[in-house]
């Protein structure tokens, strides 16, 4: 089922919850709201499930207008943060709650239910008790009570926030796994990148009620269109630059580490215009000391090493004295030491150039 959002505002007296929100989600897309706490996604979210009511716009649920559509007859169902599970109720009865408010024969609820606790593999749990489930079992319950009602539209908030980081990581690809077999519609609101990155078709980014960016996770990442969007979606170094001249494929780029080529440019870039860099941390290649200078190359100093076993993370000043951060994968055994002049190099690819 295809959600569109058209112009959608939200206001909360003087506080503007959302703002022109322009979106659309198509059918069976795993689509995530992300950004910082405060930024308009949870609000995204109940007003298209219909807990909140547009102060302007419209939300379309299968191409239909749903501002008149109270949230029990909506083809949408929200999976909260907390679960809300009832204590009293085992598996069982939890699940099949939301059918028997539908009006559902005893016999196909009992086969709707356990067909689904069955592929959420606890059917064997059916007769627990919510305190006797660890937390991803009550994830997975809080799960099945929404998949049985059969939804066009799965609606989720920050559902593994309760959950330990590594139950967070095991439950993630199990979410998409059964969004892509039932042919669920999905909205997922998160504030943890690494979920969005891992498991969104695309996503969103917002800030202070806006749409920042709408791309796949690769787009979004390697490519993004705000220095916001940059710092936000993952672990950047930040340089301001300007366009000295374009060349085949790409321009040339004045900056303090020295003359960069980027092939990543804004769309209405023109000769002289100000720019702000992200060149991500793994994008830096480190030159051999015996290797000439070449062209998106330049000279740096060693400040401090943090050896993390795959992976070793350095701190280096440029030529202005500014710090610069850069990751080396599987590092040899050949340690770098604090004060070493360092040569690093970059693709014309990762030289990713925004406006300010």
């Amino acid at each position: 089922m295809q959600i569109r959002v058209e112009h959608l505002t939200k206001r909360y007296g003087d506080s503007l919850a959302l703002q022109d929100v322009n979106l659309t989600v198509e059918d069976g897309e795993l689509f995530f709201l992300l950004g910082p706490s405060g930024c308009g996604k949870t609000t995204l979210l109940r007003t298209i499930a219909g807990f909140e009511t547009p102060s302007q716009g419209e939300i379309y649920l299968g191409g239909l207008p749903q501002k008149e559509i109270p949230p029990a007859r909506r083809n949408a169902a929200m999976v909260f943060q907390g679960y809300a599970l009832w204590p009293h109720l085992t598996v069982r009865e939890n699940v099949s709650f939301g059918l028997e408010m539908k009006g559902i024969s005893r016999k196909e609820r009992e086969e709707r239910v356990n067909r689904t606790l069955r592929e959420l593999q606890i059917l064997e749990l059916a007769e627990r008790k919510p305190n006797q489930l660890s937390g991803g079992q009550q994830q997975r319950v809080a799960l099945a009570r929404t998949l049985v009602i059969q939804p066009g539209v799965l609606l989720l908030d920050e559902p593994l926030a309760n959950l330990d980081a590594k139950l967070r990581r095991d439950m993630r690809q199990e979410i998409r796994r059964i969004c892509k077999e039932n042919h669920l519609t999905g909205i997922y609101v998160t504030h943890d990148r690494a979920e969005a990155l891992s498991m969104a078709d695309r996503l969103a980014v917002l800030r202070k009620g806006t749409l920042e960016q709408v791309g796949t996770p690769r787009e979004v990442y390697r490519r993004p269109r705000t220095p916001f969007v940059a710092e936000f979606i993952g672990e950047t170094n930040l340089r301001e630059a300007t366009l000295r001249e374009f060349r085949k494929d790409g321009a040339l780029l004045d900056t303090p580490l020295g003359p960069l080529f980027s092939q990543c440019l804004p769309p209405d870039a023109t000769v002289g215009m100000k720019l702000t860099l992200s060149l991500r941390p793994e994008a830096f290649r480190l030159l051999p000391p015996q290797d000439p200078p070449q062209e998106n190359s330049f000279a740096v100093t060693l400040k401090r090493a943090e050896y993390l076993g795959e992976i070793c993370q350095y701190e280096v000043l440029d030529a202005t004295g500014s710090t610069l951060r850069f990751d080396q994968l599987n590092p040899g055994d050949d340690g770098l030491a604090p004060g070493q002049p360092l040569r690093l190099v970059l693709s014309p690819q990762d030289v990713v150039s925004m406006k300010p």
